[in-house]
């Protein structure tokens, strides 16, 4: 399989609708037509099931439902790029510290919720197909390291985890058979819990191809932590080994943001600067390090969010959103001085220089 240089855009529309302009080399382009043209070949499109109030007010964070997931898409395959589709089994955010059910299934479990999860996948699937789109990767799950759809699945009740990733697993087999099925977790670097995770879900065999990982940086620790990892894992399970996430910043300014997760603290933390030669010398050194895993077993990097401009409306939740999530914390954009593109919506030098495969 090519090496995946890879772009999570899942914000796209929402910032678009909000007047979003994006440029390479000083021409405005449609955002797809420039990640093609700076070599970018598959796009990572996040889904939720139901992503809206009882009063039908978006949640935020990109209101990924399906009709702006099939849009997006279609924009990826009409620009020659490949498709990474993420089920997030939730009606906003899942990641290890919440994996909400979706309110449809809140009160279903056992086998009633393995077969929900098998007929959502088989009809979202279906709906793609319908559409002329066919992912070439298919997510059962995001950040899956504390397990999915709670409490049913959390990772404290295995068995239940297993046979609920199972269950999409088939439905994914079932109508995309030549997809490859991903298995993501968080903190790429922590080689203990990738470990007991995954020798937890043997006597079940499941079955997947890859593991993706979320590093980032100024969390997780050094590359050379991350490839040790991939190293480990990819030899002791057989199985391929991707960067599903990851970001750093080009600036510490925070452009006006609220809730800015990078500042000169993470900047020290990964021995980057803050510039864009910092940002580009990270994702060249990152990609170069992916490729290297023993038996041609790294896949490529998914780099997060590359185009969330900072647009004051456009947050990582709404009002609604945050209720729903019962989340505290400030809603803003925390990436923004991430991004691969700078305020303005011009492609940064990491973007425009992404290494030749």
């Amino acid at each position: 399989m090519y090496f995946i240089k890879g772009m999570d855009v899942s914000m796209i529309k929402e910032l678009e609708d909000h007047g979003a302009k994006y440029f390479l080399n000083g021409k405005e382009e449609d955002i797809f037509k420039i990640l093609s043209i700076c070599s970018v070949n598959m796009i990572r499109l996040r889904l939720w099931r139901d992503p809206y109030s009882k009063d039908g007010e978006r949640y935020g964070g990109g209101t990924n439902d399906m009709d702006t997931t099939i849009e997006l898409a279609k924009r990826t395959k009409a620009c020659g790029m490949k498709l990474l589709l993420d089920i997030h089994y939730s009606d906003f955010w899942a990641d290890p510290a919440k994996q909400v059910k979706p309110k449809a299934w809140a009160d279903i479990s056992g086998y009633e919720l393995e077969g929900t999860v098998y007929g959502y996948t088989l009809n979202v699937l279906n709906e793609l197909k319908e559409n002329g789109i066919v992912p070439e990767m298919i997510q059962i799950g995001n950040e899956i390291t504390n397990g999915l759809l709670w409490p049913d699945g959390h990772v404290d009740h295995v068995q239940n985890m297993a046979m609920l990733l199972s269950a999409g697993i088939k439905a994914a087999r079932t109508i995309c058979p030549d997809s490859k099925i991903v298995l993501h977790l968080d903190f790429g670097t922590n080689n203990s819990l990738y470990r007991e995770w995954f020798k937890d879900l043997e006597p079940y065999n499941i079955d997947y191809d890859v593991i993706g990982m979320s590093y980032y940086p100024h969390w997780n620790g050094s590359i050379s932590q991350l490839i040790d990892n991939m190293n480990d894992i990819s030899s002791r399970y057989n199985k391929d080994v991707m960067v599903a996430e990851t970001s750093i910043g080009y600036t510490l300014s925070n452009l006006g943001c609220n809730g800015a997760v990078y500042g000169s603290d993470e900047e020290k933390a990964t021995g980057y600067s803050a510039t864009q030669k910092g940002q580009s010398k990270f994702l060249k050194d990152l990609i170069e390090a992916v490729r290297g895993v023993k038996g041609n077993h790294g896949l490529g990097v998914f780099y997060w969010e590359p185009a969330w401009l900072p647009i004051p409306d456009c947050t990582w939740g709404s009002k609604v959103g945050c209720h729903y999530m019962h989340d505290e914390v400030e809603a803003g954009n925390a990436m923004a001085n991430q991004a691969l593109f700078d305020a303005s919506g011009n492609a940064n030098e990491a973007l425009i220089n992404l290494p030749e495969m």
